[in-house]
């Protein structure tokens, strides 16, 4: 096997897209900032039953696991950041009121979590703690929102859904709670065969509902849909008004509903979005209500927030154009490298021409050159 081989769905990122990567996350950095977000750095692995406590199945099947060399314990790298935030707020902060967070960087997967993706996505997300109304759903949608749009997408659709209509028409069903994850997977599989056949021992109104929501997906006329299939669960009605109320608070985007996607449901408690865009398989930003993240580090507060992989963000993006440079001479010379030390504190590029070097270069539009005229170096434009 060859020395520089890498593992399935692991890549090194070269130049031109990790410099495109770089301006992306300065720029969703700056983005969460002007909102009042506040940057964390999580560490990237943890004891294992501290990372994956309350996260469910999901993340322990996608975390790396490695034995501690000074304590023996079972280390875990991280596979989502969001349960290290919510620690964060529990134990570290602990504010009184509001707290918004912001992190970015790598996490790892045991396996792709869809088609051509990276195991080492680069995470960037935003989180608000503390409050329990739809103002903060809205400003998590929002931040995502002006996220996406800063970094250049504009053909884009966001997916509406709520996990609690699933669980206010499974209230009181007694099932064991391997069959209740099975009834989840063929939701979100949308599979009425499966469906119907786990819920053949559920009540009428429970079994007639979850039926019923496998076709309940599409743009707003779906929510009014709902209300008459669903009218059988009174506590559904208000579920469907919050979607309807969040939506509305976004006139400009396509929004479209979809009542069976439970993807993730074990993490979110209450509304969730998902942001796609025609060039990507999947969802491009995932994100909603996680009211109960916390509640395993001793603070179960409200919490709202969303998620991405800049990896995959950058391949649906415009390629920005390259940084425009300068190019010099190379010499020894203390007036020379005055000039250069001059430019680069203001913020220049200046590429130095090394000898017996050609003057290319590749990840810099050099537009123009520095030149010794009536004995000053002084900027000129290439013509």
């Amino acid at each position: 096997m060859s020395a520089w081989l890498l593992p399935d769905h692991i890549a090194d990122v070269l130049p031109s897209e990790a410099r495109h990567i770089e301006e992306l996350r300065r720029g969703l950095l700056d983005t969460a900032r002007s909102y009042g977000y506040e940057l964390v750095m999580p560490p990237l692995l943890e004891y294992l039953d501290s990372l994956l406590t309350g996260a469910g199945e999901a993340l322990n099947l996608q975390t790396f696991k490695l034995v501690d060399q000074l304590s023996g314990r079972t280390l875990g790298l991280r596979a989502d950041t969001t349960q290290q935030t919510a620690r964060i707020d529990a134990h570290l902060l602990n504010r009184p009121g509001i707290a918004r967070l912001c992190y970015c960087g790598p996490v790892l997967h045991t396996q792709p979590d869809r088609p051509r993706a990276t195991r080492e996505p680069l995470q960037f997300g935003a989180e608000i703690y503390g409050h329990e109304g739809m103002e903060a759903d809205v400003e998590a949608l929002a931040l995502a929102l002006d996220c996406v749009r800063g970094a250049g997408v504009r053909d884009f659709s966001v997916d509406l859904a709520d996990v609690r209509i699933v669980r206010h028409l499974c209230a009181g069903v007694m099932v064991d709670p391997a069959v209740l994850q099975r009834v989840h997977a063929a939701l979100a599989a949308k599979d009425a065969t499966e469906l119907s056949s786990l819920t053949r021992g559920f009540p009428a109104a429970t079994r007639e509902g979850l039926l019923a929501i496998l076709q309940l997906y599409g743009d707003v006329q779906v929510l009014k849909e709902a209300e008459t299939a669903l009218k059988a669960t009174p506590a559904v009605r208000q579920v469907l008004e919050n979607l309807k109320s969040l939506a509305a608070q976004f006139p400009e985007v396509n929004f479209t509903f979809d009542l069976a996607d439970l993807r993730g449901y074990s993490y979110y408690s209450g509304t969730r979005f998902a942001l796609y865009v025609p060039q990507a398989s999947d969802a491009l930003v995932r994100g909603g209500r996680y009211d109960e993240v916390g509640a395993v580090f001793g603070r179960n507060r409200p919490a709202a927030g969303f998620s991405l992989d800049i990896k995959q963000l950058v391949a649906v993006v415009p390629v920005r154009p390259l940084k425009a440079a300068i190019r010099a001479p190379w010499a020894q010379d203390a007036q020379l490298q005055a000039a250069i030390a001059q430019l680069r504190q203001s913020g220049e590029t200046v590429v130095c021409t090394l000898p017996g070097q050609d003057d290319r270069v590749d990840e810099f539009r050099c537009d123009r050159t520095l030149a010794l005229v009536d004995g000053q170096w002084t900027v000129q434009a290439l013509v």
